[in-house]
């Protein structure tokens, strides 16, 4: 049975969800009220799902969410709180939160949730226990992610969910920096779903104004307005059968939003200029640069057509925390490059590369591509050197500080671990030192040192 741990400190919750979980017959649930003894538990026990109170008094939700991330604890959890709260919300979902609840709970709701995060739980401690799972070998559709290029572990796990999701007709929500590759895993989920032999359409949303936006999507009768001089149809009808996919979605107005929620809840929509509705068969993937959850707060992003939009959900890291890919892409994008322009540049420079892993590259691929792009066009060796580099990067990167020849780009855990051993060592393991030194609090230095092993 998939085991549940339930921390509030109101007894009636407590008593409400251990009535639940008895009759539903699949969990089995322990109640905690006192959340002071929320680390000892997780430290000794195992527990699948974890549903969560945040306000609570001494240890918070937000503490033990916290103690959840630093000791890296495979554990599912599901936030309960009283009070629709965006800010909290948003916290919590930083720190690795699969759903968010206010109270009063729904018991269809709670149901469909805990069964959901049931297999979200099974599915990372089977790639957490499979040593192939961080392979592409290890990958159903192998050839649907040949366009995206990674060694990178996350993005291999990212992967296995988009395998997943392609099998319903789910909406997915795809999370990212600009350049990160969205579209490029909108593309897979199309290509590996059963929509694959229909159409994919993908729009940028960022790039039209309001009402040229709404002909566009919803496509306009003959007339509706001047130019009209015949029925049009809409990106909505030329993806009928298929995938759509909409970039930026963040930059809807509310009014087209409001239409959006309607075509989802509803399959149907009508032409500008006309009253005649017509049904769709659509699969909506949207993708957004923004945080969604600001954007409701601030009033400029309808809640509802979030909730809609976000049944299935993907976070694309940025190419600053792929360390791993930064070589493999820019050796991807050299031989591209050759190919493309007929040149003969073999190599890139160790300085280069140097440059490449100091800088955090705020448009991600993208900019790493169009990167090797420019200065392979300029490079007159077989060696890309920095002077064939954009002004631009060169002046950004100007102040950088050396890499060593022998630099290894590290994980901030692996470069936390490394330097408290040595502030322990500076201090004879004096430990209060050391907390003073690292500004720290003595009491997270112990669960540090136990947690590397130091």
């Amino acid at each position: 049975m998939t085991k549940v741990l339930v921390i509030d400190d109101d007894q009636a919750i407590l008593n409400f969800i251990r009535i639940f979980l008895l009759q539903s017959g699949k969990y089995q649930g322990k109640m905690l009220q006192d959340s002071s003894q929320a680390f000892d538990i997780l430290k000794k026990e195992e527990y699948d799902i974890l549903l969560l109170d945040m306000d609570m008094p001494q240890v918070t939700g937000l503490d033990i969410l916290k103690y959840i991330e630093d000791h890296n604890i495979n554990i599912t959890t599901i936030v309960l709180t009283g009070v629709e709260d965006i800010e909290l919300a948003v916290k919590a979902m930083k720190l690795g939160t699969f759903e968010y609840l206010v109270k009063p709970i729904e018991e269809q709701n709670l149901l469909n949730i805990l069964e959901r995060a049931a297999e979200e739980n099974r599915e990372s401690r089977r790639l957490e226990s499979d040593e192939e799972a961080a392979s592409l070998e290890s990958l159903a559709g192998k050839k649907e992610f040949k366009e995206i290029i990674t060694r990178d572990k996350k993005m291999l796990k990212i992967f296995h969910y988009v395998e997943k999701f392609a099998r319903t007709n789910n909406s997915v929500l795809i999370w990212g920096e600009s350049g990160t590759g969205k579209e490029l895993i909108a593309k897979a989920i199309h290509n590996l779903s059963e929509r694959k032999d229909k159409k994919f359409i993908a729009v940028n949303a960022g790039v039209f104004a309001n009402d040229l936006f709404s002909s566009e999507f919803f496509g306009h009768a003959k007339g509706s307005f001047t130019g009209a001089v015949s029925d049009k149809k809409g990106f909505l009808e030329e993806a009928n059968g298929g995938t759509l996919f909409l970039d930026e979605i963040g930059e809807l107005s509310l009014p087209i939003q409001v239409k959006l929620l309607r075509v989802l809840q509803e399959e149907e929509f009508y032409r500008l200029g006309s009253t005649q509705n017509i049904h769709v068969d659509v699969r909506i993937i949207v993708a957004t640069n923004k945080n969604l959850y600001d954007e409701i707060d601030k009033g400029n992003f309808r809640k509802d057509l979030f909730f809609r939009l976000n049944i299935n959900s993907i976070y694309l890291p940025p190419l600053r925390e792929r360390g791993d890919d930064i070589k493999v892409l820019a050796e991807h994008f050299l031989k591209e490059y050759n190919q493309k322009y007929g040149k003969n540049v073999r190599k890139i420079s160790k300085p280069v590369l140097k440059l490449f892993y100091s800088y955090p590259f705020p448009g991600n691929v993208r900019e790493l591509m169009n990167l090797i792009n420019s200065a392979i066009i300029v490079e007159t060796t077989q060696e890309l050197k920095k002077k064939s580099l954009p002004s631009y990067f060169l002046e950004n990167t100007s102040f950088a500080e050396p890499l060593a020849d022998d630099f290894i780009p590290k994980s901030l855990e692996e470069m936390e671990k490394e330097h408290i051993k040595k502030v322990l060592r500076y201090t004879g393991n004096n430990k209060t030192q050391a907390a003073k030194i690292l500004k720290i609090s003595r009491v997270s230095l112990i669960q540090k040192t136990k947690k590397y092993e130091v």
